[in-house]
């Protein structure tokens, strides 16, 4: 199965869960100029590009230009969003 098989294409910003267990995985998709608002994560994560490219900017001033294969590590109770430059598929893992 494709990645993008996943989202729904009435959405413009989705998160699929792909796994839960003691942790858990997401397939995020963001379409080009789109934006996975502002929030912040409780636990530690890491986001990994696979497709696409997009910026994770931070409360912090961190900028994080991610293109497929890079990732970044995400620290608890930090205000974080992700603004997508080209149509972009992450994963996520906490």
């Amino acid at each position: 199965m494709m990645l993008k098989e996943l989202h729904s294409s009435a959405s413009k910003v989705s998160a699929f869960p792909l796994f839960r267990g003691t942790g858990m995985i997401a397939a995020i998709q963001i379409p080009a100029r789109e934006q996975l608002k502002e929030h912040v994560t409780k636990m530690e994560a890491i986001l990994l590009c696979v497709e696409g490219e997009a910026l994770y900017e931070t409360e912090t001033e961190e900028r994080v230009y991610l293109v497929p294969g890079k990732y970044v590590n995400i620290l608890p109770n930090v205000k974080h969003w992700v603004n997508s430059i080209k149509d972009s598929q992450l994963i996520l893992m906490k």
